[in-house]
This record gives C-alpha cells, structure tokens and sequence, in this order.
C-alpha cells in the first residue's frame, strides 16, 4: 500500500505539469476566432466557366442596320455546318439563328435578290414574301467532313408572331457554300452578326414603321 502511495503524487506531477503546458500555449491573434477559437483561412474562390450567349441581345441595344449586302470573310480553317435555325420575334425585330457545328469562324453573303433558286441547279424556288433574303454562309463543310448532323428540314420554317419574316427556307451545302432564304414581307433593313458558344450566325430584319 505505501508504495502505490508514492507513486501517485510522481503520477499526478507530470499530468499537472502537461495541464499546464496546454493552458499556457500561445494563440495567433490574427487565427482567433470571434469566439477564441481558432479560424481556418477562407477557401480559394473557384472558377466559374462562363455560359453561353443568348440568341436575343441585351434589351436596349440599338438597331442599327440598312438594307445594303453584308459579307464576311469565313477563316482559312473553317468547316462548318447548319446544325439547327431557329425564328423568334424580338423587341422591334425578327431573328433568324443558324446555329453551327465544327470548326474556324464562318463567313457570310446576306443580301435581297429577286428571285430565289437552287444552288448548282438555277431551278427557281419559292419564298413567301415581298423580300427575298439570300443567305450563304461560307466556309461551310458538309457532315462527312465536320462529323455533324446537317439541318433535315426542307419545309419551310414559319414564326406566328413575327412580323418582318415570314419564313425560312433551307436549301443545301454545295462547294464550301450553305445556303437558304428568308422571306420577308418588304425589303427591310437588316443586320447579320456571329455569336458563340456556340457558334451561331444570326440575321435580325427591322420591323415596319
């Protein structure tokens, strides 16, 4: 029994003495926490990859356009092809999307002619409308080349709420060219422009006055 007794105070000693070691130690100020505790440092902010473009601008850009013809030059790599058009109304204009897939930046020739035909055929093709916009894109590559589905619809493609086209019709890619016809209702101004992610051309015809 004496030993345990004198081994007990030697036991309590250095428990006391490791006590008060740990209530002893120092705390950085700057990690304190607003309750004494320790704070850990604020994560990284992660990186946000940026979404893609809407087809409609910001409300509040201005309509500038004429009823001139408007070409752009594709890249020296472009291979792309009409993967889907769309048709909506917009705040004082009508938007016609052809929407792209492959490579490079795409080229363009968008001007009124009076009559629609066939490219490589000549046979005439009917549009509705007083206007008749000849759309080419170039650049253009056909599926095999691009490894994308091309555009299937033939029909004529129509908006019920727009008011400056009256339609949309889709021809065929023929020697580096892709090419299709908006019918409009008069030869109004219009405005061609390249967005991207993803790659889209679009046409915006002004409303009437």
């Amino acid at each position: 029994m004496r030993a345990s007794s004198r081994v007990l105070p030697v036991l309590v000693i250095p428990l006391i003495a490791l006590s008060g070691c740990a209530g002893s130690g120092n705390v950085d100020p700057a990690s304190a926490g607003p309750d004494g505790g320790t704070s850990s440092p604020p994560p990284a902010p992660s990186s946000v990859e940026p979404g893609p473009e809407p087809d409609a601008p910001v409300t509040g850009t201005p309509f500038e356009a004429d009823t001139e013809p408007d070409v752009a030059e594709p890249s020296a790599d472009a291979r792309l092809t009409v993967s889907d058009i769309r048709v909506a109304a917009q705040d004082g204009y009508d938007r016609v999307v052809f929407e792209l897939g492959g490579e490079g930046t795409p080229g363009w020739d968008v001007q009124y002619v009076d009559q629609a035909s066939e490219p490589g055929r000549g046979q005439a093709v009917e549009v509705a409308g007083d206007g008749i916009l000849e759309f080419r894109l170039t650049g253009a590559g056909y599926p095999y080349d691009t490894g994308v589905d091309e555009y299937p619809r033939r029909e004529p493609l129509r908006a019920p709420e727009t008011s400056a086209v009256t339609e949309v019709v889709f021809q065929a890619t023929y020697e580096g060219t892709t090419t299709a016809f908006i019918g409009t209702r008069d030869r109004a101004p219009f405005r061609v422009s390249f967005l991207e992610n993803p790659a889209r051309v679009v046409v915006d015809v002004a409303h009437g006055g």
